[in-house]
């Protein structure tokens, strides 16, 4: 839903804001969107998540599901930097998994928010990444991943700062939220304060929920196990080492270990409150999104949204793909339409996010859920009444969100389909066979022209989407038939399989036919002309000859930029 006020207070702090302290975590951030099945048009329970991170490749992880040998041992990494943190055995058997997606149909994605920097345990070995791939290996449900996760943590120290973390099954989505307790070494150089704060709660069935680089959880019950699960000495620890102080019922954990500020309001809440806004049709739960504007904005950080809000109906797939392609629009934090985006209305700002002007006074951009910076995204789908090996479905997209498509993808194949697999082209290895190269070609030609050449871009998003739509059901029929028939998994996964090679090999080559359609019309600053089955007109032909129209400038930009050059017939002054 597009908003069409805006606040008086408002009209000058729409593109830039004054800024008093800002993190460029936000710069480097992600986004979660959590809808529960009695959410869900179709009863199936979807997690988004885009990996933003201007160093973040896109691509498709993929593992195997297998029986290890006794005593084998893995080596983890840090996932955002590669650094070798130790050792931890291995299971005994590991499940299947397709990028954040198990067999099993469980979903685990993330966010960051940071959070005090005195609680990060450097001694760690488990970081956020490490524990999420691991955890899809070793759980069947949401509530089990939860387990395993803190058991890893606890057993091997938390390597990463602050974390939301979306853990969902086909029955149930949680949020949860972790930060370390700080490195303080005894005698024999062991940290005394390994493990974690953490607090996980149960999304209400028919809600939807979501996170966005700051911490969402305030206050919190303490006895409902079944909804709210908590590390038991967190209370306790929390007053000890003095981050609160009073009745354990008032214990709020973002308060205690991520307080918000001016920064992770406007730069991160901004986002939760658009998709609540846009899933919600304009209302955040039982108020008018408006309400929630000045927290939003950093202005009241009191003011806080609620954590889980009911949608305005029930939400599809492309209901929740599309509510990760938003830029603000029609709502006080549209910056598409101020001096900054040009004349061609371009939501996006390249970084950094903040900059000094010459009076000395601080300012920042607006930082919305799609953005350029995006390595890859996907919306995870759990279908409970189809069995896992066909339920499962991640939805993987590579770039930005708002000039690329998601294509399915069944999480019990045996491998990723060769544009979205790992190896195909890197952050600086050009590939013409990896999709995150292909999208980012039709996305920085679309930067260009934006108001123009987007809307073609998803036209092309939407046939692809919804054509994907219409088919999955023939697919899903055929497997569940097979799966009855024969009773063999694995030719059920190959089969799957083959299908989602099938979706991305069409995908590549329609958008690869759209990346030469795009330079073709509109190289050069011009729009070639089309005929009604849209070839382009010959041009140039000495008997038919036919120009590209010339566009030009929309006068309101025009008029911005007059007043900085020379008018016609007066002499130029020097600059």
């Amino acid at each position: 839903m597009k908003m069409k006020y805006r606040l008086n207070f408002l009209t000058v702090v729409v593109a830039v804001f004054i800024i008093l302290c800002y993190s460029e975590q936000s710069a480097n951030a992600c986004t979660n969107i959590i809808v529960t099945k009695g959410a869900s048009k179709d009863g199936s329970v979807m997690v988004t998540y885009a990996a933003d991170s201007h160093v973040q490749y896109g691509e498709l992880y993929h593992h195997n599901g297998r029986v290890w040998p006794k005593g084998t041992m893995i080596d983890i990494y840090e996932w955002d930097s590669g650094k070798y943190l130790g050792k931890i055995p291995q299971v005994a058997r590991t499940y299947s998994t397709m990028g954040n997606m198990n067999e099993f149909q469980l979903i685990i994605t993330e966010t960051t928010f940071g959070g005090r920097d005195e609680l990060i345990d450097t001694t760690g070995i488990m970081d956020y990444g490490s524990l999420i791939y691991i955890t899809l290996q070793r759980a069947k449900t949401a509530r089990e991943a939860i387990k395993v996760f803190v058991d890893l943590v606890e057993k091997y120290g938390y390597h990463s700062s602050g974390e939301s973390i979306s853990f969902a099954d086909k029955d149930e989505a949680w949020i949860m939220e972790i930060v370390g307790r700080g490195t303080k070494l005894d005698k024999k150089g062991n940290n005394v304060n390994k493990g974690a704060n953490w607090v996980a709660i149960r999304i209400p069935d028919g809600y939807i929920s979501g996170h966005a680089n700051c911490s969402r959880i305030s206050t919190f019950p303490l006895n409902d196990p079944e909804n709210c699960i908590y590390a038991k000495d967190m209370i306790k620890w929390a007053k000890d080492n003095g981050y609160f102080s009073g009745k354990d019922s008032d214990f709020s954990f973002g308060d205690a270990f991520a307080p918000a500020s001016f920064g992770t309001l406007r730069g991160c809440e901004t986002r939760v409150w658009s998709f609540f806004n846009i899933l919600g049709g304009g209302r955040i739960g039982d108020k008018d999104a408006s309400y929630y504007v000045d927290y939003a904005a950093g202005i009241n950080t009191e003011n806080r949204m609620p954590l889980y809000i009911k949608p305005s109906h029930p939400l599809t797939v492309k209901d929740v793909a599309d509510a990760m392609r938003d830029h603000f629009e029609g709502t006080p934090f549209d910056f598409s339409g101020d001096l900054g985006a040009g004349p061609y209305e371009l939501p996006y700002r390249w970084r950094p996010m903040t900059f000094t002007a010459s009076d000395g006074k601080k300012y920042e951009f607006e930082r919305s859920i799609a953005t350029q910076q995006t390595g890859f995204w996907l919306l995870g789908q759990a279908r409970g009444w189809l069995p896992d090996v066909v339920g499962g479905i991640i939805w993987f997209g590579v770039d930005d969100t708002a000039t690329s498509c998601l294509t399915p993808v069944y999480s019990s194949g045996t491998e990723a389909p060769n544009c979205f697999k790992v190896g195909n082209g890197s952050m600086v290895q050009y590939s013409d066979s990896s999709a995150f190269w292909l999208f980012n070609r039709i996305a920085q030609f679309a930067y260009l022209r934006y108001n123009a050449i987007q809307p073609e871009v998803k036209k092309a998003i939407d046939e692809h989407e919804l054509g994907a739509l219409k088919i999955l059901p023939e697919f899903d029929a055929i497997a569940v038939k097979m799966l009855a028939d024969e009773g063999d998994e694995q030719k059920v996964k190959e089969y799957l399989t083959d299908k989602s090679n099938m979706f991305a090999a069409r995908m590549f080559k329609t958008f690869k036919k759209l990346d030469e359609y795009l330079l073709v019309k509109y190289i050069d600053g011009n729009i070639k002309k089309q005929n009604p089955d849209g070839s382009f007109k010959t041009i140039y032909n000495e008997s038919n000859s036919v120009s590209p129209s010339h566009p030009g400038y929309p006068q309101k930009w025009l008029d911005a930029i007059a007043p900085t050059m020379t008018p016609m017939g007066e002499m130029p002054v020097s600059k």
